[in-house]
């Protein structure tokens, strides 16, 4: 009994201490962020088709269908062209920001606006890969993604350097932070006086926009009181339980496609894959495709691996060296997808939703290669530029006293 309620002890210590995969939420950020900002890119040609005015589901059919589901989209405020471009330059924009970690919690919340404005104005032109970003853009407005990995995180590394050894030096003012606070309070009152937010949802976005002020002013006033430990704490155990959540819906989006396909009469008989293989859709290289249908035991093998790997992954997360396989196959076998069948984004999708279970040490070296291999490259343009302690600073999270130091605002 002692024994369990030790060890119950250390897991509430754990996860009221520290925001735990900050290297895992990192790259899940970055993922999504490029993914959708690729995407976003890509159709720029077409964006009037997709989600705007020229789209087969037309404004009047959106508004009758957003009516009954209740679902968020600021494109539906106007139908003016002017309009559409805001927020599609909006989603731009944040997708950029937030892949570079500038104020990350603050642009979590504009990427999550800006997927779902488009996303739930035109239902029927998304794939698996837009439900996975539909869900995770939502997921990380309540992680702290920018931990490492991000401009944040190299902006709280240069304030500490530049502390150091100047105990009574002024402490940095952070003036975009409160800036960009009031101008998205002013907006967010403008839509809630016109009446274009619902009672859910103003609730979320209001919540939101107090809790990063609360967040700002506690740390301003008293960065070391009660008040701020607290706050610290709150903060903590919704970015580990958004963690768990991400990694929860990685596996049941693994364990419910095996499954189902196990009930399917092709993938029993293993030729399930050589039918797409066969479309002109998905075939971007046809010679590619005509010779891989063309083996039978291939076609079989990749047919039955594929409901082998995604039935067994979720139950190999008790066996590290295991799953880490296991997520080596799945990685590999998405990135055939997207040159074979020709899905780029719904591949990056996914794998930016396995990179929540790579191992921590594979992260480090991964940011440690990408640290040298930038310095090699930008070093006749920083050379005598750089801060002495300065090397790494994005790849490291920032420790608790850095934390309760920081008197910035919540970015």
């Amino acid at each position: 009994m002692n024994r369990f309620g030790s060890l119950l002890g250390n897991g509430i210590e754990r996860i009221t201490a520290s925001a735990l995969g900050p290297y895992q939420t990192a790259v899940v950020r970055i993922g999504f962020a490029a993914t959708w900002l690729l995407f976003l890119l890509r159709e720029l040609p077409n964006r009037h088709e997709l989600y705007g005015p020229d789209s087969p589901w037309n404004w009047d059919m959106a508004q009758q269908l957003i009516a009954e589901n209740d679902a968020f989209t600021a494109l539906m405020w106007s139908d003016g062209h002017l309009w559409f471009e805001v927020l599609y330059a909006l989603a731009v924009l944040s997708s950029a920001l937030l892949m570079l970690g500038w104020r990350t919690r603050t642009m979590s919340v504009l990427f999550m606006i800006g997927v779902l404005s488009l996303q739930n104005r035109s239902i029927f032109m998304g794939d698996g890969g837009d439900n996975v970003i539909h869900l995770m853009a939502t997921y990380l407005v309540f992680t702290r993604c920018g931990q490492v990995w991000s401009l944040d995180a190299r902006r709280a590394a240069r304030a500490r350097t530049a502390s150091v050894g100047q105990e009574k030096a002024a402490e940095p003012v952070d003036r975009a932070g409160p800036v960009l606070w009031w101008v998205l309070g002013l907006g967010l009152s403008v839509v809630t006086f016109m009446g274009e937010l619902s009672g859910g949802w103003m609730l979320v976005f209001w919540g939101l926009w107090f809790s990063h002020g609360l967040w700002w002013a506690v740390g301003r006033r008293a960065p070391d009181g009660e008040a701020r430990k607290l706050l610290d704490v709150v903060v903590k155990l919704a970015h580990n339980a958004a963690l768990l959540v991400i990694m929860v819906e990685a596996c049941l989006i693994y364990a419910t496609a095996g499954w189902y396909k196990i009930q399917g009469s092709r993938w029993q008989d293993g030729t399930a894959i050589y039918y797409p293989l066969r479309l002109d859709y998905f075939s971007p290289w046809p010679a590619l495709s005509d010779l891989l249908a063309s083996h039978g035991l291939m076609v079989m093998l990749v047919t039955y691996g594929t409901v082998a790997v995604q039935v067994a992954f979720p139950f190999t997360l008790f066996n590290r060296r295991v799953k880490n396989v296991l997520l080596a196959a799945m990685i590999c076998e998405h990135a055939v997808i997207a040159v074979v069948l020709g899905l780029p984004f719904f591949s990056l999708a996914m794998i930016a939703a396995d990179a929540v279970f790579l191992p921590t040490s594979f992260l480090r070296r991964v940011g440690g290669w990408t640290a040298r291999g930038r310095e090699a490259l930008f070093s006749r343009f920083s050379r005598g530029r750089t801060v002495p302690g300065q090397r790494g600073a994005d790849e490291e999270p920032a420790t608790e006293s850095t934390e309760h130091a920081r008197v910035g605002f919540p970015s």
